[in-house]
């Protein structure tokens, strides 16, 4: 059986080549599955998408057409996907439940490392021999608070390292983590986090209950001097309430890896085009906000655990198995 393969980066196709080779051919296209490109996909039995695919009710009824019977995402995510649609055209959607939480941490505290010590705006300067240290002063991060929004796997991951800085650890979420806990970690509410955290990252999925869950009112109850880092995903802050802080002046720094309307922007070359999202534009302006183009998740480990959870949500579905990968059809 051939597999298709939608959005896959030039990194990933020759691990994605090697780990199905000997189970399942696999084409890999680097274009996204959206409207325009699911009649591609016309005469494939499994179909696997990136997180930036774009499944909505149109695209799963052309799916459905042409005979797709499982869609299995590379990713933890799956709110681009319409799972009701899904279910009812009775088509399968797998995920990848887990992989490496340390790549997405790690990152998270590089964005956070990146603005605190103004990386960015030093490395453009010494490209130009400018070797003056105006207006680089960072802050030490031993001794003051940081607030973690989400301590799963992820969260816990960057918990561990803001332990080793020697920070003061407060955590927010719907169920307290024993590990983060044994680590020091005090559970408070979200608003005592906001206002007493010197540093504020984001580790909570996007369902309904989060969206937005930085909001204006959110902001303004930030420290003026707060970092705030996202790694998880982009309808968790309001993009535009948050550019109206930076304007005023507000936060030491902002490091983003994910965007709420990033669909068609990130993982795509749009360097010769007019710039239509005017909050993005003004966004990236800012001299103390880094943005990145998704990429926490972008290391050989998680990629390959990404990659072979994929191969085995693909023999479980030809096998007649179901794991907890498996999100439609829906266990009873």
């Amino acid at each position: 059986m051939e597999i298709l393969a939608f959005g896959v980066q030039a990194d990933e196709k020759p691990l994605l080549e090697k780990a199905f080779a000997g189970h399942h051919d696999v084409r890999c296209l680097d274009v996204f599955l959206d409207e325009d490109t699911a009649p591609i996909a016309a005469g494939y039995e499994v179909v696997s998408t990136s997180v930036n695919a774009d499944l909505n009710h149109r695209v799963l009824q052309t799916l459905a057409a042409g005979g797709t019977q499982l869609i299995a995402q590379r990713s933890t995510g799956f709110n681009n996907i319409d799972l009701d649609v899904a279910e009812r055209l009775g088509l399968t959607v797998a995920r990848v439940s887990s992989y490496s939480p340390y790549s997405v941490a790690e990152f998270a505290w590089t964005l956070a490392m990146a603005v605190n010590r103004r990386i960015v705006r030093a490395s453009n300067r010494t490209r130009d021999f400018d070797f003056r240290l105006d207006g680089l002063m960072g802050r030490d991060l031993r001794g003051r608070t940081v607030g973690v929004l989400g301590t799963g796997r992820i969260g816990e991951a960057f918990t561990r390292i803001a332990h080793g800085f020697g920070m003061k650890l407060l955590g927010w979420d719907a169920a307290e983590n024993p590990a983060c806990v044994e680590l020091g970690m005090k559970y408070v509410d979200k608003r005592r986090l906001l206002a007493e955290a010197d540093l504020i990252s984001l580790h909570v999925p996007l369902v309904e209950a989060t969206h937005h869950l930085v909001d204006a009112a959110a902001l303004k109850a930030m420290k003026d001097d707060a970092i705030l880092v996202n790694s998880s995903r982009g309808g968790l802050v309001d993009t535009e309430a948050l550019v109206a802080e930076l304007r005023a002046g507000r936060f030491t720094g902002v490091g983003l890896d994910v965007y709420e309307a990033e669909a068609g922007l990130f993982f795509l070359d749009k360097s010769l085009e007019a710039v239509e999202d005017d909050t993005l534009a003004r966004l990236v302006t800012f001299p103390n906000v880094v943005v990145t183009s998704r990429q926490a998740y972008y290391t050989v480990e998680a990629v390959t655990q990404i990659i072979d959870t994929t191969l085995q949500n693909v023999l479980d579905h030809t096998a007649g198995r179901r794991s907890e990968n498996v999100l439609v059809p829906r266990v009873s």
